[in-house]
């Protein structure tokens, strides 16, 4: 199967810690890299990650507070130093707009790429990307601002080939194509071959759910259904509930509890707050409600 991977450049919540960075990741799949969310020192942990900038094709904000987007310009204008010439498309919340219009004027004059802003609305279901393989489309959630998370999914593909049979019945590399979109194969001596027997079921599609902060939304459990790979904002343990209300974030239980709801394959746990100088607690509070979750961490990689 093509690569379809998380990487954790920082899992860290608002405070900066010497533990953690703030949240950004890279989203890889089939050769394609989508930046989301850009907090600071994003270019230093890119660097670290040996993922190459220059693939880096879109970038996905999901709000405006500064642990989440602070990066952003300064990758800009790294773009600019790097020779970039292909266009960047933003994705963002309205009211970053003008913010970066602004930013680019001061600070990126004479780039030699286009720098394309396209706001998304952050109440809404709606796809915002799409090509040949993929689309991404928009998770409302709820925060003290305008946030919506985002989700990555894969396009179906055609089925497998079986060479076995396929060469038994010398079938022609060009016909492969027309076999893989539900033709049969007539041998010469007139028998037709059912295409049941020519191919081999295609890969299910591949899903990665970023929700970012939010407060707990039971509701999700309906977008979220059957995604593969869930990552969810797990800022605080139970200990600190009533902290999680008060400012619009999650425990990590309430994370799993959505996890185990939406039947996700696997629930990723991040924005760790800085109180927890071991985020063992929290993993263990969330694998009493959805047994495979698992901790994010800098550098980490995971598999969709």
């Amino acid at each position: 199967m093509e690569p379809f991977r998380v990487h954790i450049l920082g899992c860290g919540s608002a405070l900066p810690t010497l533990k953690h960075y703030p949240s950004a990741q890279v989203v890889e799949v089939r050769g394609k890299l989508f930046l989301v969310d850009c907090g600071e020192g994003t270019q230093i942990q890119l660097r670290r990650s040996r993922l190459r900038f220059t693939k880096i094709s879109a970038i996905f904000i999901s709000h405006l507070h500064g642990d989440h987007c602070f990066g952003l310009i300064g990758m800009i204008s790294t773009f600019g130093l790097l020779g970039r010439t292909a266009k960047l498309t933003i994705y963002g919340p309205k009211a970053l707009g003008p913010v970066l219009r602004q930013q680019l004027d001061v600070f990126c004059q004479g780039l030699d790429y286009e720098v394309d802003f396209q706001a998304i609305d952050t109440t809404a279901e709606q796809v915002i990307y799409e090509d040949r393989s993929l689309t991404v489309e928009t998770i409302p959630l709820s925060h003290r601002t305008p946030c919506c998370g985002f989700l990555f999914r894969e396009k179906p593909t055609l089925p497998h080939i079986r060479r076995d049979v396929a060469d038994f019945y010398q079938i022609p590399v060009s016909q492969f194509q027309l076999i893989k979109g539900g033709a049969d194969w007539t041998t010469a001596d007139g028998e037709v071959v059912p295409n049941s027997r020519l191919t081999l079921p295609a890969d299910a599609p591949r899903s990665y759910a970023y929700c970012s902060d939010t407060c707990y939304l039971p509701e999700l459990k309906r977008q979220l259904q059957g995604v593969s790979t869930l990552y969810h904002e797990s800022t605080y343990g139970e200990d600190n509930v009533q902290r999680a209300e008060k400012y619009c974030h999650s425990t990590a239980r309430q994370a799993a509890m959505l996890a185990r709801e939406a039947r996700v394959g696997q629930l990723l746990l991040g924005h760790y707050s800085s109180r927890y100088e071991d985020e063992q607690v929290l993993l263990d509070e969330a694998q009493k409600v959805f047994p495979n979750s698992r901790l994010t961490d800098e550098m980490a990689v995971f598999d969709v």
